[in-house]
């Protein structure tokens, strides 16, 4: 166990919002015998980067409360899968088919990818693989199951039994129009199987009875047993209160949302759980990214690029600032979690905790040693024209020999990623400098450097050479035109690696002749 000085001081954020939070629910929790999380998903859309990242920041936070209390923790991830189906996403086929279950329970809605019951089932059955693949310790529980099941009857009872109480509410919150028609129940239709938003004519608590007017017809429902839903922000207060819900994180978009539904839920009798809202994601263009949308990198696309773990880092990172998620990112976040592998090294129990490796690995860090950065490796797999693993391999052990396969589990996952990530991605962004006269005498000015180097030289020798000939060759005033310079035309981008490191890697000769023939 880390020390309790320790862990009093760590500013890490999942040990303060886990501090906060038993703080807060401190008689509910202990009186309960146990910490409920929850995780909320939508299921009208293919899951996506953001939901994983929900996940795995409330799974940091039980990896902190675990060293701060006893208590057994749980996470509920809800899938929300009896809302209705609003619009058709843009990602998925059979367009046609879902655009004629428009308003139906997700649940009801055919599979456009005819593999399951529903598309509900479908997008929950995509949920929890990929949960599973990255080893999350979850509770599934579905909406229409709950509702279906009569697990949420008493407190639909409760809410109808408080219904002017909500109504008085959310009604301010709404525009004029809306105002008319709102009701927190939502029955489906009998008829259509649609999830119907109309107007109350009369409400009968004793039989747990509404009548609504549904286009001048009266339409008699039942609020248990599935027969109706309830609105999004009275549906998430009922979660709360049936689930004893101690703590929920959610996008910043949801937090007016969450101020009703604490309102409601306090309305019910029980305090609301601790909360945590974090930014959104952000796709290349600074949109927000989208289920139905599809924009944005996938989890599937991240995994093909680089590790789990290094996804998990991304998302441990700031989460209370806005992040871009497209594929170009990637790079960077591989080497920043390879940067804290290596800085852990050195650290304190203090220093640990705030290092985001820890909270990715629960304290448990990989003590391999680092060979090169993934942006480095790239560089490596252009140069090499290495196609495969084994071959990118045989490149690596001729200049690092003590090395292997087995010995080095992160470094092997890398190169894999590397030539998967060149090929897709790099290789069509590449647009090669072509030097002018002046540049091209420097050029050959570091090609004879290099003919006065060796293979025995360090990395930093070898950088003071290349340095020196910047300098002789007009590139005195700014070094950084110099390396740009030699990026362009060896790695067609405007940045690369330490050239010192990278020649002593691939060696002299070979670097000699790499430029050579970009010279010719």
């Amino acid at each position: 166990m880390i020390k309790k000085e320790n862990l009093d001081k760590t500013s890490a954020w999942p040990f303060v919002e886990a501090k906060k939070l038993l703080r807060e629910r401190k008689s509910f929790i202990e009186k309960k015998g146990k910490i409920t999380l929850q995780t909320g998903y939508g299921p009208s859309g293919l899951p996506h980067i953001g939901t994983f990242g929900e996940v795995a920041r409330t799974s940091m936070m039980v990896n902190a409360l675990s060293q701060l209390s006893d208590l057994p923790t749980e996470i509920i991830t809800f899938s929300d899968d009896m809302d209705g189906l609003r619009k058709v996403p843009d990602n998925v086929p059979n367009q046609k088919l879902l655009n004629d279950n428009l308003h139906k329970p997700l649940t009801q809605v055919p599979d456009p990818f005819e593999k399951f019951d529903s598309f509900g089932q479908h997008n929950n059955e995509m949920l929890k693989n990929f949960l599973d693949s990255f080893k999350f310790n979850y509770n599934f529980q579905s909406s229409t199951s709950l509702y279906k099941s009569g697990f949420f009857n008493p407190t639909l009872k409760i809410i109808l039994e408080n219904y002017d109480g909500i109504m008085n509410i959310i009604i301010p919150t709404l525009g004029k129009e809306r105002q008319k028609t709102y009701c927190p129940f939502l029955p489906i239709c009998p008829d259509t199987g649609h999830v119907l938003e109309i107007p109350v004519l009369e409400i009968d608590k004793e039989k747990s009875k509404i009548i609504f007017d549904n286009k001048g017809k009266k339409l008699e429902a039942n609020i248990l047993d599935g027969n109706c839903k309830l609105q999004w922000k009275v549906d998430w207060a009922m979660r709360w209160y049936a689930l004893d819900v101690d703590f929920e994180m959610y996008g910043k978009d949801l937090i007016e949302s969450a101020i009703l539904s604490t309102k409601i839920i306090n309305l019910l009798g029980k305090k609301n759980p601790s909360g945590f809202a974090y930014e959104l994601f952000l796709d290349e263009k600074g949109e927000k990214i989208s289920k139905s949308k599809g924009n944005g990198i996938t989890i599937d696309q991240w995994l093909e690029y680089a590790s789990p773990e290094s996804l998990s880092l991304y998302m441990y990172q700031n989460p209370k600032r806005a992040k871009k998620l497209y594929k170009e990112i990637v790079p960077k976040a591989v080497d920043e979690y390879l940067e804290c592998i290596e800085k852990s090294k050195k650290q304190n129990e203090l220093q640990l905790l705030m290092n985001p490796v820890w909270h990715v690995h629960n304290g448990n860090i990989p003590k391999e040693d680092m060979i090169m950065t993934f942006s480095m490796l790239l560089n490596l797999v252009e140069t090499s024209n290495a196609d495969s693993k084994d071959l990118l391999w045989k490149f690596v052990k001729k200049y690092k020999p003590d090395i292997s396969e087995k010995n080095s589990p992160i470094f092997d996952g890398l190169v894999g990623y590397a030539i998967k990530y060149f090929n897709d991605v790099i290789k069509a962004q590449k647009k090669y400098k072509t030097p002018n006269a002046k540049e091209l005498l420097a050029l050959e000015a570091l090609v004879k450097t290099l003919e006065n180097c060796n293979d025995d030289m360090s990395p930093e020798d070898i950088q003071t050479l290349i340095y020196s000939t910047g300098k002789e060759n007009g590139y005195t005033e700014n070094l950084r035109d110099w390396f740009k310079l030699i990026y362009e035309v060896v790695f067609g981008d405007e940045n690369g690696p330490r050239m010192g490191f990278f020649i002593s890697f691939f060696g002299v000769k070979e670097t000699k002749e790499l430029l050579m023939n970009k010279l010719k």
